[in-house]
């Protein structure tokens, strides 16, 4: 592990810092890229313009003449955080907005596959619904989308993930509207929107026509209709936003921080509130943290391994008893995910161990298949061994469709410098027969192929691997800003850090510097606790998942956070890595491990 500075403009600092900005925010801030105080304004009115997103003004008019005729809608979620947040987005927002009649379908992650399949168009056409509408999917629906416009339906497709490409070029179905910023000629800034952001923006744009219409204003086709405020939808778009682990560029940071502001007021849905409760976390200081690591994961559990229906209706729910009680279920959900990944996780990490010997390197890429393995938790394991082992990770489980027992369906995270939907992309030139389907992302993405060609995929990822990845691409590495002043190290501090909308590309602050230590030991048998010594004073430490003794001097990296004892908070260093070789041997100077 290299434990390698950001590189922090000077200039800008000054310029933050004359503008009022902390010091110490103004070194993080500018460190990620952040120019000036005009890309820290997180107002509303600061949000890039619903307009400058391609096909939003005639998504409005498709939506805004649905609800003028009463037609029944139907929204196809995803089957993860960041559709069940959309889906969820998308009824409130219809249903404030005037639409009557707006149900939802979430396809079987097992059974129906990802995306808008032929068999889900049909089930949607069975439901009445005369529009379809797609949340977090449907940009490669080619055959769904011509199926559902064949049955009669018109179908629009909201959806951030990149289209397809057949022989260099792009193809889109042919849907009567999509909103995607990935698609070409689309301008909008902010290609690194999460699909549920998409939806939010989509809802705006509607408004907006509904506006301009005199909806608002008084009877329209014998109704009328107070103008609805869509702030309220902003926490949801938070949760999707973080969960979907998108980058966290200037929109994206907006659309969290705002929502955040509302949870923290505790303006948010009953079914979030109730999600808060059962993780205990304290909505009231809520950070983009717990979106990600304990909201999140509980709505996800439901589309692993149980059905998504109960992380959105979790989301839709009003009754505050009702939202409670799906939000238990969905915790104990979680807790069986967590004990089928751990034991594929163990079983996973013997297998990848196996292929390389501990003088060898590993492999350019890992390809993991057992035939125990649940496809609702392949995705995770693979993100586990890889920042295990730093290598673009598949992992794969036998499809449990039925009449599709002969496949393999993959799951693959990867590291910075190696796309990975790309990767797939040239395998499938490569090798024409191989892949059955495909589609993702740069760091996720996954495939479906024969259980007879997994040695085959195997082969041909790991050589696109070999030509694309050198040696400087495969040493683990952390960015840290570091060195932490002494007079930052104030539990008021950790504070303020920790309510900044921090994650994917606007990574959280993390310091480094060489420290003592002073003593170490094992709790619960698998953390490491630690006395240090930073700047002359002792401060506790504590590394989660990590049993290995330290040396007696080491360059540490870590983040800064807060225990409370007998009523006392202080402040502790949560380590997250050490700039050495690990040795099974005691230093000189540090106490033996004990629990």
């Amino acid at each position: 592990m290299k434990i390698v500075p950001r590189d922090i403009p000077p200039r800008t600092v000054w310029t933050l810092e004359q503008a009022g900005v902390h010091p110490l925010l103004a070194q993080l801030y500018a460190a990620r890229g952040v120019l000036g105080t005009d890309e820290l304004d997180d107002s509303l009115v600061r949000l890039l313009a619903p307009d400058s997103l391609l096909g939003n003004a005639a998504a409005a008019t498709l939506l805004a003449d649905a609800i003028a005729l009463d037609k029944r809608i139907c929204i196809v979620a995803d089957y993860d955080c960041d559709g069940a947040t959309a889906c969820a987005v998308g009824v409130r927002g219809l249903r404030l907005l005037g639409a009557k009649n707006v149900g939802y379908i979430v396809p079987d992650r097992v059974q129906d596959g990802y995306g808008l399949t032929p068999p889900i168009s049909q089930r949607v056409k069975q439901s009445g619904a005369d529009l379809l509408i797609t949340v977090d999917n449907g940009i490669a629906s080619f055959e769904g989308v011509a199926r559902a416009r064949a049955l009669g339906m018109q179908v629009l497709v909201t959806d951030h993930h990149l289209p397809a490409s057949i022989d260099g070029q792009i193809q889109l179905p042919q849907a009567d509207v999509i909103v995607n910023p990935n698609q070409p000629l689309c301008t909008f800034a902010s290609k690194s929107i999460a699909g549920v952001g998409v939806m939010f923006y989509v809802l705006l744009a509607l408004r907006a026509e509904l506006r301009r219409r005199g909806r608002f204003d008084g009877p329209v086709a014998g109704s009328s209709l107070a103008q609805p405020k869509l702030d309220a939808l902003l926490p949801l778009v938070a949760l999707g936003t973080i969960s979907d682990v998108v980058k966290l560029d200037a929109n994206n940071r907006r659309l969290v921080a705002q929502g955040l502001k509302r949870v923290r007021s505790l303006v948010m849905p009953a079914g979030m509130a109730a999600l808060f409760e059962v993780s205990a976390r304290q909505a009231r200081s809520a950070t983009s943290f717990d979106f990600g690591f304990a909201l999140g994961p509980r709505i996800n559990a439901a589309g692993r391994l149980s059905d998504m229906t109960l992380g959105i209706e979790c989301l839709l729910s009003d009754d505050p008893a009702r939202a409670q009680e799906l939000a238990k279920t969905l915790d104990g959900i979680n807790r069986e995910r967590r004990e089928i990944e751990g034991s594929m996780r163990d079983q996973a990490l013997l297998v990848a161990e196996s292929m390389f010997s501990n003088e060898q390197a590993a492999p350019p890429a890992i390809c993991i298949f057992d035939a125990t393995f649940h496809e609702g938790v392949v995705g995770i394991v693979a993100s586990r061994i890889k920042d295990k082992l730093h290598r673009p990770t598949f992992v794969f489980a036998q499809s449990a469709a039925a009449g599709h027992e002969d496949e393999l369906k993959g799951s693959g995270r990867s590291i910075v410098g190696f796309h990975l939907r790309d990767a797939l992309d040239l395998v499938a030139k490569r090798n024409p027969q191989l892949l059955l389907r495909f589609g993702g992302h740069a760091m996720a993405a996954g495939c479906t192929l024969r259980q007879e060609n997994l040695a085959s995929f195997e082969q041909a990822l790991s050589q696109v691997a070999a030509e694309w990845l050198d040696a400087a691409t495969l040493t683990r590495r952390i960015e840290t800003d570091g060195p932490l002043q002494a007079q930052y190290r104030r539990v008021e501090l950790v504070d303020v850090l920790h309510r900044e909308v921090w994650g994917q590309g606007f990574a959280a602050p993390t310091f480094s510097e060489e420290l003592e230590v002073l003593s170490q030991r094992l709790v619960g048998e698998k953390h490491l606790a630690l006395k240090l010594k930073h700047q002359g004073q002792p401060i506790d430490g504590i590394w989660f998942g990590h049993t290995e003794t330290l040396p007696a001097r080491v360059k540490l990296a870590f983040r800064l956070d807060a225990d409370a004892w007998n009523g006392v908070r202080r402040v502790r260093f949560l380590i997250e890595a050490a700039d050495y070789d690990v040795t099974p041997a005691l230093q000189a100077g540090t106490a033996p491990l004990k629990n």
